[in-house]
């Protein structure tokens, strides 16, 4: 397939959140003609002063984009802009695809990609990682499945707002079990962050030469390198929230329940998360569950620097 068959096909993309806005940005900025749907005015008088195209309504976005690219929430969104009121469903053209991203059971994308073939239209399971950080920089990493025709209709679409696409399968679904798996991993290595350096505060290591020394140990994690910084700032404003792991490592027990599979260690970090979210943290970066371990231990956190 040529650049300029791949550089006519339109994108568009339904949440510009800090994750969809990186990944519509990072397609303008790939020459890709990019359309971008929130239901935030500001989002999309942002996106359109940048370079891409702004819309409000599902079905002015589905006239317009060959690939849809959803960067919502959860199943219920996905399942909402698909085919709710007004839904894509009703207004993409035969040979669409359709790139699902959120986190969601893996049962779920060969469901939807059966209904959308009903209507000609492909589906490729694609959730993303790499945080809002990568995204901005069109460096996410996709774990993709669906159909060869899925894939060879999307040309180089992906390319424009990823770093690295793999395909897992050619079916839906198999995408989603890696991203689950991950999801597993990345929840685990947080609380246990957290956890850590909790210990090590209440034991009275000072925080900055327990980060450091860590970082260049054999203990480091990436989500160790990545949040704890956050505590150690004592900012807490959102990149990810705590309750994304409340959802998330649901998905994966709820998996693991029909497998018959036991996964004390996710369960366990489930937990945590629960706890810090019925304390009043959910909405906080998901670093916040070190503040389950000092209301129990009693441990000064860090307080936020002030801006310069």
């Amino acid at each position: 397939m040529s650049q300029s068959q791949s550089a006519a096909r339109v994108l568009g993309v339904v949440g510009l959140g800090s994750m969809g806005m990186g990944a519509a940005r990072s397609a303008v900025r790939a020459g890709v003609t990019t359309w971008g749907l929130d239901t935030r005015a500001e989002a999309r008088e942002q996106f359109a002063a940048e370079g891409g195209h702004a819309t409000s309504t599902l079905a002015e976005l589905g006239r317009e984009c060959d690939v849809a690219l959803i960067l919502v929430v959860n199943a219920a969104q996905t399942e909402d802009v698909l085919f709710g009121t007004d839904g894509l469903i009703g207004h993409l053209k035969p040979g669409s695809v359709v790139v699902t991203a959120a986190t969601v059971d893996p049962t779920l994308p060969p469901v939807w990609e059966a209904r959308l073939a009903e209507k000609g239209i492909f589906l490729i399971d694609g959730p993303v990682s790499g945080g809002a950080k990568k995204a901005a920089e069109g460096q996410m990493t996709v774990m993709a499945s669906g159909k060869p025709e899925a894939f060879a209709a999307a040309g180089n679409v992906l390319e424009a707002y990823a770093g690295k696409i793999y395909r897992l399968g050619d079916r839906a679904g198999v995408g989603s079990t890696v991203k689950m798996v991950n999801q597993h991993l990345a929840g685990v290595h947080i609380a246990a962050a957290c956890e850590g350096m909790a210990l090590g505060m209440r034991a009275g290591a000072d925080p900055e030469a327990l980060y450091e020394v860590i970082c260049n140990s054999a203990g480091m994690s990436w989500m160790f390198q990545n949040r704890v910084p956050h505590i150690l700032e004592g900012d807490y404003t959102p990149l990810s929230a705590v309750n994304i792991f409340v959802k998330d490592l649901g998905i994966v027990l709820d998996a693991a329940r029909k497998l018959a599979f036991p996964l004390p260690l996710a369960a366990t970090a489930h937990q945590l998360y629960l706890a810090t979210s019925a304390a009043g943290h959910g909405g906080e970066d998901d670093s916040a569950v070190i503040k389950f371990y000092a209301g129990l231990a009693g441990i000064e956190l860090p307080a936020k620097k002030e801006q310069a």
